[in-house]
């Protein structure tokens, strides 16, 4: 892979490029960053929860905060790493290379935007409809890779389709983000088919053409001809990783306001990453003596975790620059860390599993997350699918015009009503969940 057609400044859906303002001094990728931030999808992350229910007494990390966090941990990793590659760099290449700060920080404000409604809990809510409820019937009415697509719902394809799909109304392109934006946000670059046990995979066959597209533009190869599976982009590597680091130690943090874990748990937790490190080891020390309050103790200790993880999956991808660019690379980055570190974050994980994703309140979130969504599809495909019957008429008129179906095939209606419903914020889920279902009566706008 080269670097030049990697980081394609040509913009999805325009034929041609397009003039900048003449008052716009941005670069392309800056533009992409700011035009994410400025985006609905962006701005709905903050009524879509991240792990623990949306904010009580105690405030803690919905999917805005975490995007923009692992947004600022992607691009300290892009800028490390340009720094530990250039010697490897040509000086056409250098002048390129600089920008992939940009580049990874806006793949990582992004990177949630597909997630349904109680994230996790809400992607399985989808697949087990089409699984197991009214939408089984689509089984033997559409290719088994379509069927593939709705049975495995994945977050990560309905993202490259709210990003390029040319919506009811909407411009050419969806976003119209560059090339170099979109294929950063590819973490897995094949379809249904092939997502295997983990159930994941990178786009739906409506973006089939679209995925195609990126891959010939970027000039990323494809390492499985037969199977149809790609290379990844390299600086995906480096978003899977910012929220890799993000989401592991931020929501012990969270865990740790919500007493979940106690604060000795989460302090040990975040020294072990520094044990045998004399230097750290004296620094930390010194620090919590000075600061005394729990919160910053953690939130200091939170810091620098954070800050060696970076260092450490940067010098894993500069280590293994040339395969990441042949694209034979097949591996996280954390997963090549030194031991000590590699051991301290597996001892996160395991704790968070046990303790923190079991929690009651968290599994009440995906209980009702569950049920809510499950409720909402059976309303909405029943009516997208019986559009003639009054019922099904009023139940429609609720649904925005940019999502009602371009034609009458079973995969676009059911499609249809899967952007509808995954674009929707967890409080307003819950707000047409109760109202539809009589709960809930509003008189009035």
């Amino acid at each position: 892979m080269n670097w030049k057609a990697l980081l394609s400044t040509r913009r999805f859906g325009q034929a041609q490029k397009t003039e900048k303002g003449s008052g716009d001094i941005r670069s392309e990728f800056q533009r992409d960053y700011d035009r994410l931030i400025f985006s609905s999808p962006f701005r709905r992350l903050q009524n879509k929860t991240q792990v623990f229910p949306l904010p009580g007494s105690v405030f803690v990390h919905n999917r805005l905060t975490h995007s923009l966090e692992v947004a600022s941990v992607g691009r300290s990793l892009g800028n490390l790493v340009y720094e530990k590659i250039n010697p490897m760099l040509s000086p056409d290449e250098k002048h390129l290379v600089r920008e992939i700060d940009t580049v990874v920080a806006t793949a990582c404000l992004a990177h949630d935007l597909g997630n349904p409604p109680f994230g996790h809990s809400g992607e399985k809510a989808i697949s087990h409809f089409f699984a197991e409820g009214d939408g089984k019937k689509l089984k033997d009415m559409i290719s088994q890779v379509e069927y593939g697509d709705l049975v495995n719902f994945e977050g990560n394809a309905n993202l490259l389709r709210l990003l390029t799909h040319q919506f009811q109304g909407r411009r050419k392109g969806g976003y119209a983000l560059t090339y170099a934006s979109l294929g950063t946000m590819i973490k897995y670059p094949y379809d249904s088919s092939q997502s295997g046990k983990k159930k994941k995979f990178g786009y739906f066959q409506t973006e089939k053409e679209t995925f195609a597209e990126l891959m010939n533009e970027l000039e990323i190869p494809i390492t499985n001809r037969q199977n149809g599976i790609y290379a990844r982009h390299p600086l995906v590597y480096l978003v899977e990783a910012a929220d890799d680091i993000s989401y592991q130690i931020m929501d012990l943090e969270d865990a740790q306001k919500l007493d979940i874990l106690s604060l000795e748990t989460v302090k040990q937790l975040f020294l072990n990453f520094f044990e045998g490190d004399n230097d750290q080891e004296t620094r930390i020390a010194r620090t919590l003596t000075e600061v005394t309050d729990p919160n910053e103790q953690i939130a200091f200790l939170r810091a620098m975790v954070i800050g060696k993880l970076v260092n450490a999956a940067a010098e894993v991808f500069a280590e293994n620059y040339e395969s990441i660019m042949t694209g034979s690379f097949d591996s996280k980055l954390l997963k090549l860390i030194e031991p000590t570190l590699a051991s301290s974050m597996k001892k996160c994980e395991e704790i968070s599993f046990q303790q923190v994703y079991r929690h009651p309140s968290v599994v009440k979130v995906e209980i009702s997350g569950y049920n809510i969504l499950g409720a909402l599809l059976h309303e909405f495909y029943h009516a997208i699918t019986h559009p003639t019957e009054d019922y099904s008429q009023k139940i429609l008129s609720l649904m925005p015009d940019q999502y009602h179906p371009q034609g009458d095939h079973p995969y676009s209606l059911a499609r249809a009503v899967t952007d509808f419903i995954s674009g929707m914020t967890d409080v307003y889920a819950v707000d047409l969940y109760k109202q539809i279902r009589g709960l809930e009566l509003r008189y009035g706008a």
